[in-house]
């Protein structure tokens, strides 16, 4: 199933938002919506003090919470922690939301975060929207966040038969309201194109830092890297606790995608061996007219994440 373009009214302003996980995804929705007049107050919860501090003195946030039953006052909660927290985080919230309180997340997988979700939420399962914004960096925490992150970005909902048409209306305006462009697909077809074109990048960005930094004088063959070994590994500084959740998350369509990957390279390894220049270079050929066409469709930008 192809992402389809939506578009809905302009946001009712959220009085209170709920932001549990106060990082690069959770703090950059609140700061685009404070900097668009989209929310009157950002409640946030995380696991640390710290973190809370950090955020509210960045002013990611206006008020710490340091217990879940806080967000009985919001009228919309964002879950932008890793995927691999949500069932506990969701099981917890379902004792606290407020009648009518919408929800949603950030997560980088669907279809578990919504059988999380049917688990958990129960009667709030139709308020409950699942999203994932296509924009982020190999950074994070409260300082990472910046208002205008997902200016142009793609946003994916993955509503299902429940979630209720008011809910998913105000959710995306939302979105909307931080510059994004929000689609919306099937869960499983969000979570196979992803497992193609941002997990097994991390995964494949990951094996090669280890790769080299395990070889003998590692130090040395790292000082003479060019561009293309930096911008290859960039995302290897992402998140480990992030990167787990995801890859097991969605453990057996990115299983496939690491599969087909190695067929191929197995291919062009078979090509090099036996010296076959002209296989080598149809192959290289095909991939830059496909690296091409992607960065035109982009207007000379770099892919997102």
């Amino acid at each position: 199933m192809s992402p389809s373009d939506v578009s809905g009214p302009a946001p009712t302003p959220v009085d209170c938002l709920g932001v549990v996980g106060v990082g690069l995804i959770g703090g950059s929705f609140a700061l685009s919506l404070k900097a668009a007049g989209g929310v009157g107050r950002v409640l946030g919860f995380s696991r640390t003090e710290a973190t809370l501090r950090a955020a509210l003195a960045l002013g990611v946030i206006d008020e710490a919470a340091t217990d879940l039953s806080a967000l009985a006052r919001c009228d919309v909660v964002l879950l932008a922690t890793p995927v691999g927290q949500l069932p506990a985080v969701m099981e917890a919230l379902a004792r606290h939301l407020a009648p009518g309180a919408v929800v949603t997340d950030g997560g980088s997988t669907k279809r578990d975060v919504i059988a999380c979700a049917r688990a958990a939420l129960g009667a709030a399962l139709p308020r409950f929207v699942p999203a994932h914004p296509i924009a982020g960096a190999e950074t994070s925490g409260p300082a990472a966040a910046r208002a205008g992150l997902f200016a142009a970005r793609p946003v994916v909902l993955t509503p299902v038969a429940e979630t209720d048409a008011g809910a998913l209306a105000r959710v995306r305006a939302l979105w909307q309201t931080t510059g994004a462009r929000v689609l919306s697909m099937d869960a499983e077809a969000h979570d196979r194109a992803l497992a193609a074109t941002s997990h097994l990048p991390h995964v494949l960005a990951f094996a090669m830092m280890n790769a080299v930094a395990a070889r003998e004088h590692a130090d040395a063959m790292l000082e003479l890297t060019g561009g293309g070994f930096r911008d290859f590994t960039r995302i290897a500084a992402s998140s480990p606790e992030m990167w787990r959740d995801i890859c097991l998350s969605n453990r057996d369509l990115l299983c496939a995608e690491i599969d087909d990957y190695a067929a191929r390279l197995a291919h062009l390894r078979e090509a090099i061996a036996r010296g076959d220049g002209s296989a080598l270079e149809r192959e290289f050929a095909r991939a830059r007219e496909a690296r091409e066409a992607l960065g035109r469709a982009l207007g000379g930008g770099a892919a997102p994440r």
